[in-house]
């Protein structure tokens, strides 16, 4: 699906593995830098996830730039749950026994029929599992 259709669903660890440089950032930005923004969703739920990590950080002007960034200038989408929805994530938070926020992405993933991207591998005892960024974007 290239050519800006979204694809992937962003996890907040994946997001927050390049705002904060961590280990596997590297891996991120390989991801972000094969396929265009517009690829990309991130649900609501990890925008405010990443809002509150970054401000506790102290790094607000980060936060205005990934949004600045990610959302206005590349095109990232931007998904959310409706509370009619809240029953399935419960179905699904029991089912493989994923914390809360887990079982969001995971609804959010399958309501919109993208493929999951996460370092967290709770997600590999689902039937939908996950990929890595280097899964999708893997180095030449």
């Amino acid at each position: 699906m290239v050519g800006g259709l979204m694809q992937f669903l962003v996890d907040t660890n994946v997001w927050l593995e390049l705002l904060l440089n961590q280990e596997r950032a590297e891996e991120v930005r390989r991801l972000f830098g094969k396929y265009e923004g517009s690829e990309f969703a991130l649900t609501e739920f990890s925008l405010y996830s990443i809002g509150i990590v970054l401000t506790r950080l102290n790094k607000d002007d980060a936060l205005a730039r990934f949004v600045a960034d990610a959302l206005e200038r590349a095109g990232t989408g931007l998904v959310r749950l409706h509370p009619a929805d809240l029953g399935r994530l419960l179905e699904v938070r029991r089912r493989f026994r994923l914390d809360f926020d887990d079982a969001y992405q995971y609804v959010a993933s399958e309501k919109h029929g993208l493929t999951l991207l996460s370092f967290d591998a709770d997600f590999d005892r689902t039937e939908r599992r996950r990929k890595t960024p280097a899964m999708v974007a893997p180095k030449a």
